[in-house]
C-alpha cells in the first residue's frame, strides 16, 4: 500500500492549517493594496488642489474639511506648500516641488502596488495548489479501493 491509496489525517490537517495561514496572509496583503490605492488616489487628488490652487487668478479652492463637506476657502501663498514627509516632519516646498514630491510617491506606491499584488498572486497559487491537495485527499477518503458494486435486490415472482 502507498501513500496515495491511503490519506493521512495529520496531512490533512496540516494542509489545513497552511491554508488558514495563506489565507490570513492573503487578507493581510489585500488590505496593503487597499491602502496603498487609497494613498495614491490622496496623492492625485493633492496634486489637483495644488495644480488649481496657483492657476485659481483669485487663490480660492475647494478645501474638504471631512465627512464630505467643503468649504470655498482662498490660499494666500499657493507657492508654498507645507508637507509632511513622514514621521511628522513637516518640510515647506514650492507648489511645483510639491507636485513633483507627490508624483514621487505615486510612483513608489504603485511599484509597492505591484509588488503587493504579485506576492498576492503567489499566495494565492500557493492556496490553490493545498485547496487541490485536500480534495485529492478528501477523494482518496471517500472512494474505497477497488470498484464495488451495490447488492442487486432479488426479483420476488407471484409465485413465491
Amino acid at each position: 500500500m502507498n501513500d496515495v491509496d491511503h490519506a493521512d489525517p495529520r496531512e490533512l490537517q496540516s494542509l489545513q492549517l497552511y491554508l488558514n495561514e495563506y489565507r490570513q496572509q492573503a487578507e493581510i496583503f489585500t488590505q496593503q493594496l487597499s491602502l496603498l490605492e487609497e494613498g495614491r488616489m490622496e496623492a492625485h487628488a493633492a496634486i489637483e488642489a495644488l495644480q488649481e490652487a496657483k492657476e485659481s487668478p483669485e487663490g480660492t479652492v475647494l478645501l474638504q474639511i471631512g465627512g464630505g463637506a467643503s468649504v470655498r476657502a482662498r490660499i494666500l501663498d499657493p507657492d508654498h506648500v507645507l508637507m509632511n514627509i513622514g514621521s511628522d516632519v513637516i518640510v515647506e516646498k514650492s507648489n511645483a516641488g510639491a507636485v513633483d514630491y507627490l508624483k514621487d510617491r505615486i510612483t513608489e506606491m504603485e511599484a509597492s502596488a505591484r509588488k503587493v499584488a504579485e506576492t498576492l498572486d503567489r499566495i494565492r497559487g500557493q492556496m490553490n495548489e493545498i485547496g487541490r491537495r485536500i480534495e485529492m485527499l478528501y477523494q482518496q477518503v471517500q472512494i474505497p479501493a477497488g470498484p464495488r458494486m451495490p447488492p442487486v435486490p432479488a426479483k420476488h415472482t407471484e409465485e413465491e
